[in-house]
């Protein structure tokens, strides 16, 4: 049994440590809002926090998050998301979620980022809609 917590509630896993997380959250935990881009840990598309840190939950064993915090995009409340919209910075949805969670990290750790800054600490997520401007936009617009 993994044990963990999950948008901050604390739950069990019963099955093999050794799956992967993105399917765990998907399938067992109906956490939908995490998306399988490539599988391999290039796209961000199933980026998830994990104790704060944005991690690809793909390459991630669920075993490997016990006792830890994990956060996906149906646990962010956060004025990131809105600024997507108001921005028109959120396409098909596939990278949304992940450049959502790597934003909100980048803004708790810098409260006035630069746009090197937001395209740094987004660079881990590719999309292929937007052409990045927009995101850059919505997340600037969220610095204080």
């Amino acid at each position: 049994m993994v044990q963990f917590t999950l948008n901050g509630r604390r739950v069990s896993f019963e099955g093999s440590g050794s799956r992967r997380l993105l399917d765990v959250l998907r399938e067992d935990f109906r956490a939908t809002g995490t998306k399988e881009g490539c599988g391999e840990g290039e796209c961000g598309a199933c980026s998830v926090l994990i104790d704060g840190d944005v991690v690809d939950s793909c390459l991630v064993a669920v075993g490997q998050v016990e006792g830890r915090d994990v956060l996906t995009i149906e646990g962010l409340s956060s004025p990131l998301q809105q600024a997507f919209i108001e921005h028109g910075a959120a396409q098909c949805g596939i990278c949304t979620p992940g450049m959502l969670l790597a934003a909100h990290v980048l803004l708790q750790r810098t409260t006035r980022p630069s746009a090197d800054d937001v395209r740094e600490a987004l660079a881990g997520n590719l999309c292929r809609c937007t052409g990045y401007t927009k995101i850059i936009e919505a997340v600037l617009s969220c610095g204080t």
